[in-house]
């Protein structure tokens, strides 16, 4: 006799129950597309059967995610709930992630008379 695997769900579904997708067919696109890994891997089709204890990288809004599923989840329910399923194990980002907005000197776009002083009349201005 064998030894009972435990429960299991598809990733695509796992992902859309967890609302990093908005809908199911998102994350199946992201799962085709070879976006989503497993355990390292990189997933092979979206009816790949994910199990608690799993760890999944993809990436969502700019940033790479990393998640430990926690539980599998019965419905796509309340944040709250969805939170539940999975542990967030991403690295933090470093403070300088984000360039700052560059510094002008001045006071940004210049003003009519401003720019009457950058090009006087009769002084070749941009034609």
């Amino acid at each position: 006799m064998r030894p009972e695997l435990p429960p299991s769900l598809r990733l695509d579904k796992w992902l859309w129950h967890a609302r990093f997708f908005k809908t199911r067919g998102l994350a199946a696109g992201q799962v085709t597309g070879g976006h989503v890994r497993v355990n390292g891997t990189r997933a092979a089709k979206p009816a790949q059967q994910v199990r608690p204890g799993d760890v999944l990288t993809f990436p969502q809004g700019g940033q790479v995610r990393v998640v430990r599923i926690a539980q599998l989840g019965t419905r796509r329910g309340p944040a709250p709930e969805a939170q539940a399923l999975y542990e967030d194990i991403t690295p933090a980002a470093p403070a300088d992630a984000h360039p700052a907005n560059p510094r002008y000197e001045g006071e940004g776009r210049p003003t009519k008379r401003a720019r009457r002083k950058l090009f006087p009349e009769g002084s070749g201005s941009l034609e």
